[in-house]
């Protein structure tokens, strides 16, 4: 006779939980029961295919600790994986023992749950360990507990060995005609092969990277329309530039000036010039500017908006200038934005 172990706690040293599965794995070796424990916090990413060990098993004890509330995550994710990939063919009609064991409230709760779990399984639980363990020290050297928990190991061993029969319960009837509609039809091979793949890490991470690889050629397809459309965008701002100023230009008799914007992102350079009331603007770059304005496109746009003047932003560093200060004082009376 073979009996599987699951434990659904963290493994810490108070955990009063490790002491009754001990204490039942002694008596149960005594009667030769072969006891196998998994531990699921020590391969979380191996849970999904251990309900396959449970067709080695002729009975199985679920234990877990209540810490604050329910079941534990990992006990609930390897009932999740019988539920979705172990084989119903085995679960059906196989004992359980429900343990748990809380420092708060809540155990007869979670022991509630493991045991409607388990029915839904179509597996049959008997009555199991439930307790509230205030001080784990007492509770391990008490006698009288240790007692009852060798008689429910004695209880398990008899109800497997004999195979007695249980009372059927209206939940069998849920389990068939309603629960079943809601599972996967799967045979126990693609049941087992289906909780392989949902384990083994290379092929999640070879879907991932299938995943990724479309993602950059749609992100690509994209990239370039966004591209084009960000040059023509580019192009029709550029085309609104010298209108802007020419629109905006108040000239002074006698006032000469000459103005070379070096525009960073589109390395260009726009150079007005000033002679009276007539303006020229051109793209070109000239080294005989009176006065040198590195400027950013956006800047430029905030002054051509009138939501900045020339002035303020070489104030403030938002353009650097160079040559006559004098002359860029004037640019603001010239280009009244």
């Amino acid at each position: 006779m073979r009996i599987n172990i699951y434990y659904g706690g963290r493994g810490l040293i108070e955990d009063p939980t490790i002491y009754v599965m001990d204490k039942l794995t002694e008596v149960l070796e005594e009667l030769r029961v072969e006891v196998v424990r998994y531990n699921l916090y020590e391969d979380k990413k191996g849970i999904n295919i251990l309900p396959n060990t449970i067709k080695e098993a002729d009975g199985v004890i679920l234990a877990t600790t209540v810490e604050w509330f329910g079941i534990g995550g990992l006990m609930q994710q390897f009932l999740d994986a019988c539920w979705l990939y172990g084989d119903k063919g085995k679960l059906n009609g196989m004992r359980m023992l429900p343990v748990v064991l809380s420092s708060t409230c809540g155990e007869r709760d979670a022991q509630y749950t493991l045991i409607k779990a388990w029915e839904l399984l179509g597996g049959v639980p008997c009555e199991g360990i439930c307790a509230y363990v205030k001080n784990h020290v007492e509770f391990e050297t008490n006698e009288g507990y240790a007692f009852l928990i060798e008689k429910k190991a004695e209880e398990i061993y008899r109800l497997i060995s004999h195979k007695q029969q249980s009372f059927p319960t209206s939940i069998n009837i849920v389990t068939e005609t309603v629960l079943q509609g809601n599972a996967l039809e799967l045979t126990p091979q693609e049941s087992e092969q289906l909780s392989i793949y949902v384990s083994d890490d290379s092929y999640v991470k070879k879907q991932k990277e299938d995943i990724q690889e479309l993602a950059q050629m749609f992100k690509g397809m994209l990239g370039e329309e966004e591209q084009e459309e960000s040059v023509a965008k580019e192009d029709e701002v550029v085309e609104t530039r010298i209108p802007a100023f020419r629109s905006h230009f108040h000239g002074q008799m006698g006032l000469k000036a000459t103005y070379c914007f070096n525009i960073e992102e589109e390395d260009a350079h726009l150079l007005l010039e000033v002679k009276g009331e007539k303006l020229s603007c051109n793209y070109v770059d000239s080294d005989e500017a009176e006065v040198s304005v590195k400027i950013t496109a956006e800047v430029l746009q905030d002054i051509l908006d009138g939501e900045m003047t020339l002035q303020r932003a070489f104030m403030s560093g938002a353009v650097t200038a160079k040559g006559d200060f004098k002359v860029l004082r004037n640019f603001d009376l010239l280009f009244q934005f």
